[in-house]
């Protein structure tokens, strides 16, 4: 009755609607409908029309509410909202900041000559100065045991236990934002998001709102923070205002939502730095090409694995498939998983390194004919026996490796001897970790070319899984776009790169040894196969 559908075009069909959909969200996220009868009571009127002189005062408070005390650290006297500037200020950490503890920043914005703490038209938030993290572990050189140059009181921490503690941070910037354009706000439409900062008054029969004052949680980053020590009095703080549009303020103030739910979710502040790179870093427009670029990635991940996994569940034979490069592939993804975790990455490259390397896991069972028999908690492994033109492709493999043999070992011994001698590590550990790497970062792609040999040998290319071979060229070029994008490290970036390479190669190839999809081929596959049915005469 209904047509039959494949999985592919319903998948497809599913991200179509999913991408038109966030079009249509963040459309409602930016744009805000303005009141269309600007003289009647349900419209809400800006303050800043009347052009008052404000001022902009911050406080800092051992907590929220100011209770215990309040300390001015800066006050801009001749506040223009449509002015930009940045101040520099040395702020004084109480005893309570210095022993573990927290402090506050008060912002208000208020009328010039009046106290904010007696202003009625003030507006104000409140944001943490410091936040908690585990301290960097210090890392030593191996050889001679130095370390780090360190300070005292970091010296007196000897125990692995203050390791494992998380430790107040200082953040070095508050950025500050007021909307300055002076929008006309529907009473019966008022945006759910703004609502929560905006505070009105009654001015005769017209409601009038108060400054839209934003500060920038999404600026505070990771590698602007500073250790507080017990000694450390004075701490530097950047104070930087812009003003800002009332669609960027609502798509800020939702993604800086995202981004506290991840953090509940038990994203870590590491996780959740990654997350603010991508927004802070980039402007608007290409935030939003970055969008289309993760989305459009996440679709061919899924289809590659899903074609991979299709091909290697229906794969009887190893005939023109190099077994050294499935063997090599699932040892790379395993050091690059482990690298990667030891370096403690976004969770947003960890993630499908992780579910990479249990898929190559299971080719590499599939490649060698691996049969597991369990007798009790006792596992017996059985290997399946090669026919003849299974044999004469592992020739060919094993040719390819002993030349590759010549060059590879020799630069990874001695990468791995130079960095045990010159850089320092945290554990012999990630010494280790960090040489295996290495090697297949920097020279991991000539274990691509055992299969390049194979296809030159056999003059074919009909034994490799194209489809997914494509999805995955593809995810190649776009991971080149977010090397520049996510933070990770600058190996893994390069490694990006690296596989631009070889995919030219394969697909030179392709172009060489042209597949007929018409007739079985010479290792019994068909590309146009149609299930068989019964005979019939005319």
């Amino acid at each position: 009755m209904f047509p039959k559908t494949s999985v592919t075009s319903l998948i497809v069909g599913v991200f179509l609607l999913y991408v038109l959909h966030t079009c249509w969200v963040m459309f409602g996220i930016v744009y805000t409908k303005p009141c269309e009868k600007p003289q009647s009571d349900s419209c809400i009127s800006p303050y800043l029309a009347g052009r008052p002189r404000l001022q902009l005062s911050v406080y800092t408070a051992l907590r929220p509410n100011a209770d215990g005390g309040h300390s001015l650290i800066h006050r801009e006297e001749e506040f223009d909202v449509n002015t930009r500037f940045e101040r520099l200020v040395n702020v004084s950490v109480p005893k309570k900041t210095r022993k573990n503890g927290t402090l506050y920043a008060m912002v208000f914005l208020h009328q010039a000559g009046v106290s904010p703490w007696q202003d009625p038209h003030q507006v104000h938030l409140v944001t943490q100065l410091t936040t908690y993290m585990l301290p960097k572990p210090p890392e030593i050189s191996l050889i001679t045991g130095q370390d780090e140059p360190q300070k005292p009181e970091q010296l007196k921490q000897s125990g692995s236990s203050e390791q494992d503690r998380p430790v107040s941070h200082w953040r070095s910037r508050l950025t500050v934002n007021v909307v300055s354009e002076n929008f006309l706000f529907d009473r019966e439409a008022l945006p759910g998001d703004v609502h929560r900062y905006m505070k009105v008054y009654q001015s005769g029969k017209k409601m009038v709102y108060l400054p839209l004052l934003f500060v920038d949680e999404l600026s505070n980053r990771v590698k602007d923070l500073m250790e507080i020590n017990s000694s450390t009095t004075e701490l530097p703080l950047t104070i930087s205002y812009d003003s800002i549009a009332l669609g960027k303020l609502r798509f800020w103030i939702h993604m800086q939502d995202a981004v506290y739910s991840l953090q509940q979710f038990g994203f870590t502040e590491k996780d959740a730095d990654e997350i603010k790179g991508i927004f802070v870093d980039t402007n608007l427009y290409f935030l939003a090409l970055t969008f289309f670029v993760a989305a459009f990635h996440l679709l061919f991940d899924f289809l590659a694995f899903k074609n991979d996994i299709s091909f290697w569940k229906q794969k009887k034979s190893m005939v023109g498939m190099s077994s050294k490069a499935v063997l090599w592939r699932c040892f790379s993804t395993i050091v690059i998983f482990l690298y990667l975790w030891d370096e403690q990455t976004s969770l947003l490259v960890l993630v499908p390194a992780g579910i990479g390397s249990l898929i190559e896991v299971w080719k590499v069972k599939k490649a060698l004919k691996i049969h597991v028999i369990w007798r009790g908690l006792t596992p017996t492994f059985l290997f399946g026996k090669l026919d003849e033109s299974e044999k004469r492709t592992e020739e060919y493999d094993t040719l390819a490796m002993k030349y590759l043999s010549y060059l590879l070992y020799p630069l990874c011994i001695a990468g791995a001897v130079y960095s045990l001698v010159f850089v320092k590590y945290k554990s012999w550990y990630s010494w280790i970790i960090n040489s295996f790497v290495n090697g297949v970062y920097a020279f991991g792609f000539l274990f691509m070319l055992p299969q390049l040999f194979v296809n030159y040998k056999l003059k074919s290319v009909a034994h490799l899984p194209w489809k997914a071979f494509m999805y995955k060229a593809f995810n190649t070029f776009i991971d080149d776009v977010f090397a520049f994008i996510i933070t990770m490290p600058t190996s893994h970036r390069l490694a990006c790169f690296r596989d631009d390479v070889v995919f030219l190669v394969y697909l030179y190839q392709r172009w060489l040894y042209p597949v007929d999809k018409t007739r079985v081929n010479e290792y019994g596959v068909s590309y146009d196969e149609k299930p068989k049915g019964k005979s019939h005469k005319d």
